[in-house]
């Protein structure tokens, strides 16, 4: 039992580190897009092919992880897709023709994706699954914040390619650790037996029930708006301080920086806070709204940097929350046997409005400037604002 014990901790440990190496991949594109725009001679909207390959490529990985770890094992899946993500760096890091550079983000969502929900599952099935997960996605935040920070120091010394070399280098003790300390077979439910293949079977029922939900559809909107939010900021932010408020190029990449500290601190901060003073998820969240959507309008109207720099800084503050408080919400949404599925469906369908979403913003700074930018997340807030008024009418219900 110790000994199980102990390598229970050690795969939590080793979880939340991997994530902060993911949030530090996740990040990095804030600083090290523009350096590929000048590299390739491209514009944003055609950079911005990316961010659709890559979450294709996380699309899928969730949409097989279940039959993965099956088949294969927690431990075997989770070094699969370090592999992937491993590889699929390695690549990028040789500068291939923008082409393949599109294509092979195909491989870094897949890897990605597959390690984020294998982690995910696994948490899930230890006990107090629930604030282990919560501090996983909070680590998250932590490499999210590290991230702009490495990638500004790095291209301070050398090509962007070595960004991508540094993560695969990272990489790779991950999927070593993932080999040495993850069990084959989470534990809980079996993995083989009478009960497995009905619930692997019915799966695809459940999440066809999950989607006849409104209320389940609509969180997953509201989801797909958020990671938009958050990932056009995070994307184009430095752009928009630089070229909106000549900004530094080092400064900035800073700033942006500080635009995860904030969401990573939010995190952190604003749940403990509103349970103090007895605050609901929807009130919460409802207040986080109206934050984010005032700090975007003190951004696009900032009259200084340094203004539109603090004010950067606390709308990922207000953003902190939204994520995990819609996920936590789910059990009021629907039946406790669909939410499993729904869970999923809301993961999933989040990645599209981390492509789309950025890319809409990218293509709209070519066209109109980057100016466009905080006008645009200030429409997408009021979006997510009416959105969530509609799933605090189906829990009410």
């Amino acid at each position: 039992m110790p000994a199980v014990a102990y390598r229970a901790r050690s795969s939590v440990l080793i979880a939340y580190a991997a994530f902060v190496l993911m949030g530090i991949s996740a990040s990095v594109g804030a600083v090290v897009l523009p350096a590929q725009i000048a590299d390739y001679s491209v514009g944003r909207s055609t950079v911005g092919i990316t961010f659709f390959t890559f979450s294709a490529g996380f699309f899928l990985a969730g949409a097989t992880t279940g039959s993965l770890m099956a088949r294969l094992g927690t431990r075997t899946t989770l070094v699969a897709g370090a592999v992937a993500f491993v590889v699929a760096d390695l690549y990028i890091a040789t500068r291939p023709s923008f082409a393949a550079l599109v294509a092979v983000q195909l491989l870094a969502g897949y890897g990605t994706g597959l390690v984020e929900s294998v982690l995910n599952v696994h948490l899930s099935e230890l006990p107090s699954g629930t604030t282990r997960l919560n501090l996983l996605h909070a680590f998250f935040g932590v490499g999210a914040l590290i991230g702009p920070v490495l990638a500004t120091w790095l291209l301070d010394r050398a090509a962007w390619t070595v960004v991508p070399l540094v993560l695969a280098l990272l990489g790779v003790p991950y999927g070593v650790a993932f080999r040495l300390t993850y069990p084959a077979h989470d534990g809980g439910a079996p993995r083989t037996g009478a009960t497995e293949p009905v619930r692997t079977s019915r799966g695809g029922g459940l999440l066809a029930a999950a989607l006849r939900e409104p209320g389940v559809v609509l969180a997953a909107v509201f989801l797909t708006v958020y990671v938009g939010v958050e990932m056009s900021l995070g994307n184009w932010g430095r752009s928009y301080l630089v070229e909106a408020h000549h900004q530094n190029l080092v400064l900035a990449g800073y700033s942006v920086s500080g635009y995860w500290l904030g969401l990573t601190v939010g995190r952190f901060v604003i749940s403990p806070a509103a349970a103090r003073l007895r605050w609901s998820e929807a009130r919460m969240t409802t207040g986080c709204l109206v934050g984010v959507t005032v700090c975007a309008v003190l951004v696009w109207l900032a009259p200084a940097a340094l203004f539109a720099t603090a004010a950067l800084a606390a709308l990922g503050f207000f953003l902190g929350p939204l994520f995990p408080t819609a996920i936590a919400v789910v059990p009021r949404l629907t039946s406790s046997r669909l939410v499993p599925a729904a869970v999923g469906l809301m993961n999933a369908v989040s990645v599209i409005g981390g492509s789309a979403l950025p890319w809409l913003a990218g293509t709209l700074g070519d066209s109109a400037g980057i100016w466009t930018l905080l006008p645009f997340v200030t429409a997408l807030a009021l979006v997510q604002l009416a959105v969530w008024r509609a799933v605090v009418a189906r829990m009410a219900s």
